[in-house]
C-alpha cells in the first residue's frame, strides 16, 4: 500500500489543476439547479474583490436583466470560473459584462480560452462586429489581461470603468 504524503491514512491532496498548455480543456456550460451553489461557491483571490461581484450577485442581477447571458467556466470537467455577456440583439452590442476565474485557477490559462469561446459565441449572434467590456484602471485588475487579448480602450469611462473594445 503506498502511503500518501501526509502519512498512513492522511487523505491524498487533490492533484494539482491543469494548465490549457497541459492539455486542460476548457467548456462553457450552461448553470442549472444542481450546479449553481458550487458556481457561487468560486471565488477570487482577496485583493481582487474590488474588480469582479460575487457569482451570486451576478446570478442575481441577471434573474432581472433580460439581455443576461451566463455560462459556468468548466476546466476538466471542474468548475473554474463565470462569464457573463450583455447581449442587446435590437443595437446590436455584445458586452462582456462578468468574467471570473476562481483563485487558485488563475495563470493556467483558463481565462484566455473561455474568452476565445465568448468570442466565438458572439460571433454566431446578429450584427455582432465587437465585444466591448470595461475594467476597473486600478493596480491589479484586469486591464493587462484584456489589452494581452486584443481589447483597446475606445477613451469612453463608463461609472468609473474603462471603456474597450475587440473588433471581431
Amino acid at each position: 500500500m503506498t502511503e500518501s504524503p501526509g502519512g498512513a491514512g492522511a487523505p491524498a491532496s487533490p492533484p494539482a489543476p491543469r494548465s490549457v498548455a497541459e492539455g486542460a480543456v476548457v467548456e462553457l456550460r450552461e448553470v442549472t439547479g444542481e450546479t449553481v451553489r458550487a458556481i457561487c461557491r468560486l471565488e477570487v483571490a482577496a485583493e481582487q474583490v474590488a474588480f469582479v461581484a460575487p457569482n451570486a450577485v451576478s446570478f442575481a442581477e441577471a434573474y432581472f436583466e433580460p439581455k443576461a447571458w451566463f455560462r459556468a467556466i468548466y476546466a476538466d470537467d471542474e468548475p473554474v470560473g463565470f462569464v457573463m455577456l450583455s447581449v442587446d440583439l435590437e443595437k446590436p452590442e455584445y458586452y462582456l459584462w462578468r468574467l471570473m476565474i476562481a483563485a487558485g485557477r488563475q495563470r493556467l490559462g483558463y481565462g484566455r480560452a473561455a474568452l476565445e469561446l465568448i468570442v466565438q459565441h458572439v460571433r454566431t449572434l446578429p450584427g455582432a462586429t465587437e465585444l466591448l467590456v470595461s475594467w476597473v484602471p486600478a493596480d491589479g485588475g484586469p486591464e493587462p489581461f484584456y489589452r494581452g487579448l486584443g481589447f483597446i480602450p475606445t477613451g469612453e469611462i463608463h461609472e468609473g470603468e474603462v471603456v474597450a473594445r475587440l473588433v471581431l
